[in-house]
């Protein structure tokens, strides 16, 4: 503190009154020293440099880009495996509302377990389906701009995840819902509805019951995707080892 206002008024002397003084070199520096104090001090314009600037806009959107992506990267490897959706309770594909009184029904008759396999043949044909997310979700990432990565980035914690579920929702709803379609043909899922609503419709006196396998698998699953997308997007901001590059010890990391 005390160079500091020693250079300042070393400054302030050098120049009131219009006297001329020709400093040394090392008198030079206390002066600029100064200067540079009393320009602030009178909220003279700070120093600054565009090039920086630059690189760091840069880097946050690259951060973003990068976090986004290894949140997705260990997303879709988590989900798209075997009983990725099925054992965990969190994101458990359950049968649609609709199937739970055919459940109910069956149930009655001994026959409930159909439909206990008809849910993890939902399970199945989401979790088959979830690697195909990947570029998808990469794609959209390359697509944002700096002013959205300046939103995310002062956001909450889910900043990023909110920002791609508004994004991608319809997108990729529409690109996964063919494959979502083939997935519950191959995994059995709708020969085991056809099956078990056969039984159930030869109970006298149930009510009529349809389902659209399609849908409801194709909500779930993306909610599933989603729910541990923020989890990541969480961890990476808060979590130093989640930071598993360079770049995003340097955005994150402050």
């Amino acid at each position: 503190m005390l160079k500091r206002l020693s250079a300042l008024s070393l400054a302030v002397l050098l120049t009131v009154g219009g006297v001329s003084y020709e400093a040394t070199a090392g008198e030079k520096s206390w002066f600029d020293m100064g200067q540079g104090v009393l320009d602030s001090l009178l909220g003279g314009k700070k120093e600054s440099s565009t090039e920086n600037a630059v690189l760091s806009s840069a880097d946050m959107v690259d951060g973003l880009k990068e976090a986004l992506k290894v949140g997705t990267e260990t997303v879709v490897s988590q989900l798209g495996q075997a009983d990725g959706f099925n054992t965990d309770q969190a994101i458990h594909i359950p049968l649609p509302s609709q199937l739970q009184t055919v459940k109910g029904w069956l149930d009655k008759v001994g026959m409930g377990g159909m439909m206990d396999d008809l849910e993890t043949r939902l399970n199945r044909a989401a979790e088959q389906a979830t690697p195909q997310a990947k570029q998808l979700f990469w794609d959209a990432i390359k697509e944002m701009s700096f002013e959205d990565a300046k939103r995310i980035y002062n956001g909450p914690d889910d900043a990023a995840t909110q920002y791609l579920r508004e994004k991608m929702n319809v997108p990729l709803a529409d690109a996964l819902r063919p494959i979502i379609d083939k997935n519950l043909s191959e995994v059995g899922a709708v020969k085991a509805y056809d099956s078990a609503m056969g039984r159930y419709q030869n109970i006298p006196f149930v009510p009529d019951v349809k389902a659209d396998l399609t849908d409801h698998t194709l909500a779930k699953g993306m909610d599933g995707i989603f729910y541990y997308l923020a989890q990541e997007e969480a961890a990476i901001r808060k979590d130093p080892v989640k930071r598993t590059t360079e770049l995003l010890r340097k955005v994150f990391g402050s």
